[in-house]
């Protein structure tokens, strides 16, 4: 896949405080990619700076065989889509849309096709004459997007456009923002903290932490195959146990419960027993907590309704898995 942004030892420093130590990353051209950690881990910092909101205080971000270092925004082929939207409150859908266009200078009818064409899009044909006072935040969203991508940018950036919209409307727009992004063929860099978004959306996921890139991979390879304690604790939930010489992760789905005196040949002998603590219906699963003999240590398994048998508070279990799902980081 062709390289479309190359970011070459950047650094981002406030004084004596640095924000970002020297930092090299490629973005492929037509990709999703996700910067996702944890607050202040530095990813919005980075999104900043590729808009041109910020400038880093060494190396450099070259787009399309381009030095955009010190470019300023209006000079970037990037446009930028906020969490807030910022959208003309007295424009209507349409001329939010257009905005850009006639900035530009473009001419009437070149701007009214463009801006049809997202429209349709966005699917918001029927309400292109609404102000956004009279519009839900799904479709907010909508026309804030195609705001942006009306210009035809190489490369659009997302600054958690979804953290102010509930859960159900977020599941939604995910699936229409990765859609949108395939039907483009576009690069879309997308900022969250949100761990289902970066799995449902993402072609490649960037985990970052204190400024650092702890892994650049795959969404399943993110998942199932965690480079390090911090990718597996931040990624879904994890039960790390500790040999002393390295640590092992293991996800509550690959951990399966029987009796605490189980002898069944048909499956490992158990690796630990211990008291179930407390049990969470969760929906599709019930969330078991269970507190190990000896150490005190609590893990966690899933257990799924059509199981044999439903722990209860008090029951003592064995703890067993395949060894194949076993994931072994440093510790």
């Amino acid at each position: 896949m062709k390289e479309l942004v190359r970011l070459e030892g950047i650094t981002k420093a406030y004084g004596d405080h640095v924000i970002i130590p020297p930092l090299s990353l490629s973005i492929h051209d037509g990709e999703f990619l996700t910067l996702l950690g944890p607050s202040g881990c530095g990813k919005t910092t980075l999104l900043r700076m590729l808009a041109g909101l910020d400038t880093p205080t060494k190396g450099k971000i070259i787009l399309d065989g381009q030095d955009i270092t010190n470019l300023p925004p209006y000079k970037r082929d990037v446009n930028m889509v906020f969490q807030n939207y910022a959208l003309f409150p007295h424009m209507t859908a349409e001329e939010n849309i257009g905005f850009g266009l006639r900035m530009k200078g473009v001419g009437r009818e070149e701007a009214a096709k463009r801006t049809q064409k997202l429209l349709k899009l966005i699917r918001l044909e029927d309400l292109r004459s609404r102000y956004p006072s009279q519009m839900s935040g799904g479709q907010q969203q909508r026309v804030a997007v195609a705001r942006a991508l009306v210009n035809n940018p190489k490369m659009l950036l997302l600054d958690e456009p979804l953290g102010a919209l509930d859960y159900q409307l977020r599941k939604t727009l995910q699936i229409e923002l990765k859609d949108l992004q395939e039907e483009l063929g576009l690069t879309f860099v997308f900022v969250t903290h949100d761990q289902e978004e970066a799995l449902t959306m993402s072609d490649r996921i960037v985990i970052m932490d204190k400024g650092e890139i702890q892994q650049d991979d795959d969404p399943n390879t993110i998942y199932h195959h965690p480079k390090t304690k911090f990718v597996a604790g931040f990624i879904g939930e994890s039960n790390f146990f500790d040999n002393g010489k390295e640590i092992l992760v293991l996800r509550p789905e690959k951990l399966n419960l029987c009796g605490g005196k189980d002898g069944d040949d048909s499956h490992p002998a158990p690796r630990f027993f211990g008291t179930v603590d407390d049990v969470i219906f969760y929906g599709t699963i019930d969330k078991v907590f269970i507190r190990l003999d000896g150490t005190g240590q609590e893990v966690l398994a899933y257990q799924y309704f059509d199981d044999v048998h439903r722990w209860q508070i008090n029951d003592h279990v064995g703890i067993w898995w395949y060894e194949k799902d076993e994931v072994r980081v440093e510790r």
